[in-house]
């Protein structure tokens, strides 16, 4: 008999949205979580969305920060929400620059299509949550819901983003609104 549960999910940007964007992170140390980001996913976890992270982390490629460094403090990241109850299913990054031109880099679609593939997602029942112009175009791209959040580069980009786009304050208010208009997605 074919499983008909509908498999909805959150991908949510990494630096400026989950925690304060610092640039290129390379210690654990470096990690400063925003203190609504925990509550936030756990509500969101709650309500039956699964969580992952898409990250570009360019740094790699410039040679500011290793391949090591980035594993490190998202092992990091993962166990300290874990720690705050909160599940992320898996953490995916972009190693490359803007200029490589390769299939990962955010807006692609490519990772959001891997955890559809992997997990049984339900697109259209998906939201990406960032802080930048690329996670909104991501949302188009991939055929998910765009919040934008003012955290990080949120406020300096503001002007950049697609027409259309539901702007919030930050990942509480982002999850709010999920939550508040989760039957119509």
């Amino acid at each position: 008999m074919k499983n008909n549960k509908l498999v909805k999910a959150i991908f949510l940007d990494r630096d400026g949205t989950i925690i304060k964007d610092k640039g290129d992170i390379a210690t654990p140390a470096q990690v400063e979580l925003y203190p609504f980001a925990a509550p936030a996913l756990r509500q969101l976890q709650q309500a039956g969305f699964l969580l992952f992270i898409i990250t570009n982390q360019s740094g790699i490629a410039k040679k500011v920060i290793t391949e090591q460094e980035v594993n490190r403090v998202n092992h990091y990241l993962v166990d300290l929400l874990k720690k705050k109850g909160v599940n992320i299913e898996s953490v995916y990054y972009c190693p490359h620059e803007k200029e490589d031109q390769c299939k990962c880099r955010k807006p692609s679609p490519y990772f959001i299509y891997q955890a559809r593939q992997a997990y049984g997602l339900s697109l259209l029942h998906c939201f990406v949550v960032g802080d930048h112009p690329s996670d909104m175009l991501l949302a188009n791209n991939s055929g998910t819901t765009g919040i934008y959040v003012l955290t990080g580069h949120g406020k300096k980009h503001q002007d950049e983003i697609p027409e259309g786009i539901k702007v919030c304050k930050d990942l509480k208010y982002a999850a709010r609104f999920i939550l508040e208009n989760k039957e119509e997605y």
